[in-house]
């Protein structure tokens, strides 16, 4: 049986993070099994931290106020991927535009809250309550230099008809704690 490396990425709460960590490590699918060998951030203060080492988890800190640029930040962010030898970096909330030097190098998925390829980038949650759509959702996705721009995985669909906002980030956080781990075992298998 093999054994599958993957590390998490987060920049704050960590709820997909810890989902993940729940639904995937250690465990087995098919003909292999997968291992969160770290998870990673880029705050100091993420409450993810507290999650990850909950579980035993490795956290990897690399503030990117530290660096002058994106790209020399996503150089530290790749040197420390690549010393962990793994098949896939799973981005859970890690609120960073990469830039060519990591999206070049590194095989990454990202989960997004909204039905890409509406709403692609930042407030996309708020955008697609606010818009005159019925149906909203989530979506996984290969991350590409394009924002949001990547080959879909799979999407999970909702009708939002009626939902206050409270409702509605509710029903998006639980479709992103169904659909990730599933779109990891489907990229890994």
């Amino acid at each position: 049986m093999s054994i599958k490396r993957i590390a998490i990425a987060f920049s704050g709460e960590g709820s997909n993070l810890e989902v993940l960590i729940e639904s995937l490590h250690q465990k087995t699918f098919g003909d292999f099994k997968v291992k969160v060998v770290a998870a990673i951030t880029n705050n100091p203060k993420a409450n993810g931290i507290k999650r990850a080492q909950k579980h035993g988890i490795d956290v990897i800190m690399i503030d990117h106020r530290a660096y002058e640029s994106r790209e020399a930040f996503d150089e530290a962010l790749v040197a420390e991927i690549k010393a962990l030898d793994v098949e896939l970096m799973v981005l859970a909330g890690f609120m960073r535009i990469l830039t060519p030097v990591y999206t070049k190098q590194i095989r990454s998925i990202n989960i997004h809250p909204s039905l890409l390829p509406a709403f692609k980038g930042a407030n996309a949650l708020e955008r697609s309550f606010d818009s005159a759509e019925k149906i909203a959702g989530v979506t996984a996705h290969f991350v590409v230099e394009e924002v949001d721009g990547g080959e879909i995985i799979m999407q999970k669909s909702f009708d939002k008809s009626g939902m206050d906002f409270e409702t509605f980030k509710e029903k998006i956080h639980a479709c992103e704690h169904e659909l990730f781990p599933k779109a990891v075992i489907e990229v890994l298998g």
